[in-house]
C-alpha cells in the first residue's frame, strides 16, 4: 500500500512548457490525495518556483526543493531541513569557471544570481523563475548571502565533459547532478532527493516500503532507488530506467497518471 507519493516536476508532471497541462495527471493526483495518500513534489527547483505547482495540485505537505537541500511546507516560513554550500567551495568553482568560460548561475537566499546573459530574458525566466538578480561579480554575492547551489548551462554535447571535470576536482566535496539536458549542477555534500525523501517519510511516520517515487532524470535516481516502488518515465534517461521497478509511458502520454492509476488507485 502506497502512503507517500513523491513526484518530480520537469519531464514528469510537465514538459518544457512549464505547465501541468494534463487533466488526467491532475485528476490522478487528486484521486490519490482523496484516498489519503500524501503527495509531495521533489524537484531541483527553488521553493518559490515550486510553490504555484503545489497550490495548483492542492499539496499541503512539505515540498522537496533544491535537489533535497530544502524541505519546507507550502504554508510555512520555517524549513524542516535546509543545507547550504560552503562559500569558499563556490569560490573555487568560480575560479574554474573563469578559466573554462562556463555559463554560471548561483542560487542563494531564495534568489537566483547571474553575471551575464547569453540567451533572451525569457529563457532565464522560463528556466529559473522570476527571482532573477543580475550582478557584476558573483563573488560579491558570497559576501552577503548563503549559497544553496549552482548550475552551469551547457550544450547537451558538453554536459558530460563538464560534469566529469567537476567530479575530478571536487569529488567528495559536493554533489553533482544532471537535472536537465542543458544543466549540470552542484549541491551541498550529502544532498539528494533520496535523502530528502527518507527524511520526509520519517517525519511523516511512513515506512520506506509505503513510498512511491516517479522521475525521469539522473537526479531522480536516488529517490527512485530509495522508494519502496520506484518508477521511471518513458522519457527518462537510460540510467533511470535501468534502476526503476517499473517504466511508465512518457510525459506526453500522461505517464505519471498511468503509474498512479496502476499502483496507487489500483485502476
Amino acid at each position: 500500500m502506497i502512503r507517500l507519493l513523491a513526484l518530480d516536476l520537469d519531464g514528469t508532471l510537465m514538459d518544457d512548457d512549464m505547465v501541468i497541462r494534463s487533466r488526467r495527471v491532475r485528476n490522478a493526483v487528486a484521486a490519490a490525495q482523496w484516498q489519503g495518500v500524501v503527495v509531495t513534489l521533489a524537484t531541483g527547483r527553488m521553493f518559490d518556483f515550486t510553490l504555484p505547482f503545489a497550490r495548483e495540485l492542492e499539496i499541503t505537505v512539505p515540498l522537496i526543493c533544491y535537489q533535497g537541500g530544502l524541505i519546507q511546507a507550502p504554508d510555512s516560513d520555517v524549513p524542516l531541513h535546509r543545507a547550504m554550500m560552503e562559500p569558499a567551495l563556490v569560490r573555487e568553482v568560480l575560479e574554474l569557471r573563469a578559466e573554462r568560460g562556463w555559463h554560471f548561475v548561483l542560487y542563494a537566499d531564495g534568489d537566483v544570481f547571474l553575471d551575464e546573459t547569453r540567451h533572451p530574458d525569457s529563457f532565464y525566466y522560463d528556466m529559473l523563475g522570476q527571482r532573477l538578480v543580475w550582478v557584476d561579480d558573483l563573488r560579491t554575492v558570497l559576501e552577503q548571502h548563503e549559497p544553496a547551489k549552482f548550475i552551469i548551462f551547457v550544450e547537451p554535447h558538453e554536459a558530460e565533459q563538464v560534469e566529469v571535470e567537476l567530479r575530478q576536482k571536487f569529488e567528495n566535496r559536493m554533489e553533482l547532478a544532471r537535472s536537465h539536458a542543458l544543466i549540470v549542477e552542484g549541491n551541498p555534500l550529502g544532498v539528494s532527493k533520496g535523502d530528502a525523501l527518507r527524511r520526509l517519510a520519517g517525519y511523516l511516520g511512513i515506512s520506506q516500503a509505503e513510498v512511491m517515487a516517479i522521475g525521469d532524470q539522473n537526479n531522480d535516481i536516488s529517490m527512485i532507488v530509495w522508494a519502496g516502488l520506484g518508477v521511471a518515465m518513458g522519457n527518462a534517461s537510460q540510467a533511470v530506467k535501468a534502476i526503476a521497478d517499473w517504466v511508465a509511458p512518457p510525459v506526453e502520454e500522461d505517464g505519471a497518471a498511468v503509474a498512479i492509476e496502476r499502483f496507487v488507485l489500483n485502476a
